[in-house]
């Protein structure tokens, strides 16, 4: 082999850069991030949510005060131990880690050999199993029981009112679909809010099942797809949301869009949520948040005796350890079982229902 051939070397992570590269890091930050924008545009998402989050990544940034790519562990325990002596929330210190994160798995995917070439840097993300943010959050399942099924139910029995007086019918009609949708299928706010219209599968399995494709990894594996049962009377749901309230928004691939077509962002589903219970003026003892009608819905689930491994697989968890932290049975749930127990043994003997 000649000797200038010897000295070739493959760069992983991207294609051979094609165009000069700035030589300045902050300029070419500057340009990562106008990249970064285009990308979040060309996946749907609305205005509103891309100046939100770009906004969050350009304080973060600054926060960090060097290049991303030579960001450290150390810098992020800085900056999130920085907020938290300012007494910000626990969910805003875990929204500055999770956009700098999205921000630094796009440059491993688009920007990593010119990254290596000009700088001299390999990618690894600075985000570990230290420092990054617990995703159940404030209301930690070991602390905070969910909902029970009575609360969900007058919930969305004040959603349904709502639709009939609400002054824009398609968002109020919207919203009660989707957040059903969420206790339902057990749904993250982000798996949601990717949903779009051609993932409903009516004719899969008896109940009908979504696509979910861009389920939660584990690990920064990438996503999990999974199929969802469409259960309790979600596939009507969903019929009706297709047939007369998805029309009324402008045409476009999202299954709940916003009022521009596009994508709304989990943040932007939690404040709904939000909205809607201050509107429903129930004591904050009784409010919950969208990821309490996820654990909702495997605890109401368990307690109706579906097996625990089932409701791991629509939950999409990697374990079934996983699973029993998102479980909380009701104060009566060793009494309810026992009473179930005995009424079934009864039944075999007598040969009666007595549970009628």
């Amino acid at each position: 082999m000649p000797v200038a051939e010897a000295r070739l070397q493959v760069i992983a992570g991207g294609s051979v850069p094609q165009e000069p590269l700035a030589t300045d890091p902050w300029q070419f930050q500057t340009a990562c991030v106008d990249a970064f924008v285009a990308s979040l545009q060309a996946r749907g998402f609305s205005p509103v949510t891309i100046d939100n989050d770009i906004g969050l990544l350009e304080r973060t940034l600054a926060a960090l005060g060097r290049p991303a790519w030579e960001v450290t562990p150390e810098d992020i325990d800085r900056v999130v131990g920085d907020l938290a002596v300012k007494g910000r929330a626990t969910s805003t210190r875990r929204e500055y880690v999770q956009i700098f994160k999205g921000f630094h798995r796009f440059l491993q995917a688009r920007k990593a050999a010119d990254i290596e070439a000009a700088f001299g840097v390999r990618l690894v993300c600075p985000v570990d199993e230290f420092n990054a943010s617990r995703h159940v959050g404030d209301d930690s399942p070991a602390l905070v029981p969910p909902p029970t099924p009575e609360r969900v139910a007058e919930f969305f029995d004040f959603m349904k009112q709502r639709i009939a007086t609400a002054r824009k019918y398609g968002p109020a009609a919207r919203d009660y679909a989707m957040f059903r949708t969420l206790y339902h299928a057990g749904l993250r706010s982000e798996e949601a809010s990717l949903l779009d219209k051609p993932d409903v599968h009516f004719s899969r399995g008896p109940f009908g099942k979504p696509h979910v494709r861009f389920g939660k990894g584990a690990h920064t594996s990438g996503p999990r797809p999974r199929w969802v049962p469409m259960l309790d009377g979600l596939d009507l749901v969903l019929r009706w949301f297709l047939d007369d309230v998805r029309p009324r928004f402008p045409d476009s691939p999202v299954l709940f869009a916003d009022e521009s077509g596009g994508a709304l962002h989990r943040g932007t589903i939690r404040n709904r949520l939000r909205y809607l219970m201050e509107l429903e003026g129930r004591p904050a003892s009784e409010r919950f948040s969208p990821h309490a009608l996820r654990r909702a819905c495997a605890t109401h689930n368990y307690e109706r005796g579906v097996d625990l491994v089932a409701i791991q697989q629509m939950l999409g968890h990697w374990t079934v350890s996983s699973t029993m932290r998102y479980v909380r049975p009701s104060a009566t749930f060793i009494e309810d079982a026992y009473q179930r127990a005995v009424a079934g043994t009864l039944a075999e003997l007598t040969g009666k229902d007595t549970t009628a």
